[in-house]
């Protein structure tokens, strides 16, 4: 099968009816293409991962089938072995798939740090990602019970994780969350946070 944006698309359509998770795998999807053009990776490919990653949590929302039962709802159409591998690295400890490549680093270390900028986002009278800046996001990071589903700890491990593997353990924390800030600023529209939940049809 061809993999390509608009594949990975119709399968979350199909499997994610929520629109808080979608915007959380558009907003994994723009922080892995912003970083696989930083480290001169394919960004089309690295979107793609970053999209799908969790298409299968709305209906296996336990860490005892996912991302298990969703490999292999990938496997039977399809996708590459490849592509499988690296959405099995994101939660080594229930598939015992290792992170290896710089991809499998990318995506775990953009994965929950999503949820606190676009929780950041929300809170703003404008409910515009534009409006945030990183000072915000680390007020918040701080105040335990904003976003508190986000585990500072993980972030903070597996972003120094990504930043030995990849950066040479140049790339600290808070660049890391501008970064993800900056790749998720670039496309507002995509990821519903232009304005427009401010003012509710």
């Amino acid at each position: 099968m061809i993999v390509n944006r608009d594949t990975a698309w119709g399968l979350v359509c199909e499997f994610v009816q929520d629109a808080g998770l979608r915007r959380h795998m558009l907003a994994v999807a723009a922080a892995m293409r912003w970083y696989a053009q930083a480290l001169n990776e394919n960004p089309d490919y690295w979107e793609v991962v970053g999209l799908i990653h969790d298409f299968d949590w709305e209906i296996h929302p336990d860490l005892n089938r996912h991302p298990i039962k969703g490999a292999d709802i990938l496997r039977k159409r399809g996708w590459d072995d490849e592509t499988i591998r690296v959405i099995l690295s994101h939660y080594t400890e229930g598939t015992g798939v290792e992170r290896e490549k710089a991809i499998d680093f990318a995506l775990l270390a953009c994965d929950e740090i999503t949820g606190l900028v676009i929780a950041t986002a929300l809170v703003r009278p404008s409910r515009n990602i534009a409006d945030v800046r990183l000072k915000s996001i680390r007020k918040k990071w701080k105040n335990l019970k904003f976003a508190a589903g986000v585990d500072r700890e993980h972030v903070t491990t597996v972003t120094a994780d990504f930043s030995r593997a990849c950066f040479d353990g140049q790339l600290d924390l808070w660049t890391h969350i501008g970064n993800i800030l900056t790749a998720m600023q670039a496309n507002p529209a995509r990821l519903e946070l232009d304005g427009r939940l401010a003012h509710p049809a």
